[in-house]
């Protein structure tokens, strides 16, 4: 394995933890405040340069999907390793978690796709403030894609894992079926502006 894909592993895995932790305290206060506080996840990403699935969507070029594949894998072992966390807290936290999984579920892959093409979208617009030293539209565009149900995949991917291994198993295909649908949806989302409006 080369260095390039060692470093693309290890900057990938510790946005994953940014995003868990973002996620935990979403879980503990899933409200306004906790939407808020998340953007604590993307800040710190943006700010150490990490590679985030929605914040390199946007990005890559021709001949690069196979690294954003390995860009997400890694971005879900880092929430792995929180979710672990979640499961020795005594907060209610997993249970926050399945209720999040089952309006999910409830939703569909379809309209979950749809709705995830807006985090996309908000998601690469932040991003590319926040390159330019302007982060506002970060702190402002995490809570409002979170406020409206756009289902952010790495973020997803963190309930998921927190969620009780009973509930997770006996929805395990619809919720693969479900992820995939949102995982399309934001890249559809993260590449809407290059690919309506080039210049």
């Amino acid at each position: 394995m080369n260095n390039d894909i060692i470093k693309i592993i290890r900057s990938s895995f510790l946005a994953g933890v940014c995003i868990g932790i973002a996620g935990f305290g979403y879980l503990a206060e899933k409200s306004i405040i906790g939407a808020v506080m998340f953007a604590f996840g993307l800040l710190t990403v943006v700010h150490y340069g990490l590679k985030l699935y929605t914040g390199t969507a946007g990005f890559i070029k021709r001949g690069e999907v196979a690294t954003l594949m390995l860009v997400l894998f890694a971005n879900i072992i880092g929430c792995l390793a929180v979710a672990m966390m979640v499961r020795c807290s005594p907060m209610p936290l997993q249970d926050t978690a399945q209720k999040i999984l089952e309006g999910r579920l409830q939703t569909g892959p379809f309209f979950g796709g749809v709705l995830a093409i807006g985090c996309g979208f908000i998601m690469t617009t932040a991003v590319t403030f926040a390159r330019k030293g302007q982060n506002l539209p970060l702190i402002f565009g995490v809570p409002l894609f979170i406020m409206c149900g756009f289902p952010h995949c790495v973020a997803d991917a963190f309930y998921y894992l927190c969620v009780p291994v009973s509930f997770l198993a006996e929805n395990a295909l619809d919720t693969m079926i479900f992820y995939v649908s949102i995982v399309i949806g934001n890249f559809v989302g993260c590449n809407l502006y290059r690919a309506v409006w080039r210049d």
